[in-house]
């Protein structure tokens, strides 16, 4: 079991959290680029590829002003979020449903890595490391522009998806009403 005594340590342990899920992403999002079929969604996820890197490069330049290591950890939340993601290349899909699989496991993807940042600015500030928040701010604030990116085209994709099922292999599902609704 690891010690962490400081707000310091455990800061380094986000950084170095952060590198190893971005540094998986360099590998995981060229997988998805090959499968995608939608050219828009393979130009999309191809900007956010070299985003990824500079990304990378940043965390780099925080890890240095840190005087820590980026590497050395393996972030186990994002090995489970890629080998999830995986699972939407190997489904037998219409395109479109199959692209919609693809921008589901990214959008997982990118709320993982907006919450680390998120944490790791709060203990940044805290700390009053101001170069550090700042260069954690714009990675957040690149992964946020990726979510609304892939939200957009997720739900154009939806839209095409769902007015192109004519008819549905199956009746829809009676609904139950919500006993939790509030009553009048």
């Amino acid at each position: 079991m690891a010690s962490m005594k400081s707000a310091n340590e455990l800061l380094a342990a986000e950084i170095k959290d952060l590198y190893s899920a971005e540094k998986q992403l360099t590998k995981a999002i060229p997988k998805m680029i090959a499968g995608a079929k939608d050219p828009q969604l393979k130009a999309g996820l191809t900007a956010h590829l070299d985003e990824t890197k500079q990304q990378v490069v940043r965390l780099e330049t925080i890890a240095e002003l840190l005087e820590i290591k980026a590497s050395g950890k393996v972030c186990k939340g994002m090995e489970g979020i890629i080998l999830e993601g995986a699972e939407a290349l190997t489904v037998d899909a219409p395109s479109l449903v199959f692209d919609l699989g693809i921008i589901a496991a990214a959008r997982r993807v990118e709320h993982y890595e907006m919450a680390g940042y998120m944490t790791a600015i709060a203990i940044a500030e805290e700390l009053e490391l101001s170069e550090v928040t700042g260069l954690l701010q714009e990675t957040l604030f690149e992964e946020k522009g990726a979510e609304e990116s892939l939200h957009s085209h997720f739900a154009g994709l939806l839209v095409k998806a769902v007015s192109g099922e004519a008819t549905p292999a199956k009746p829809p599902a009676k609904r139950t009403p919500n006993v939790m609704a509030k009553t009048a």
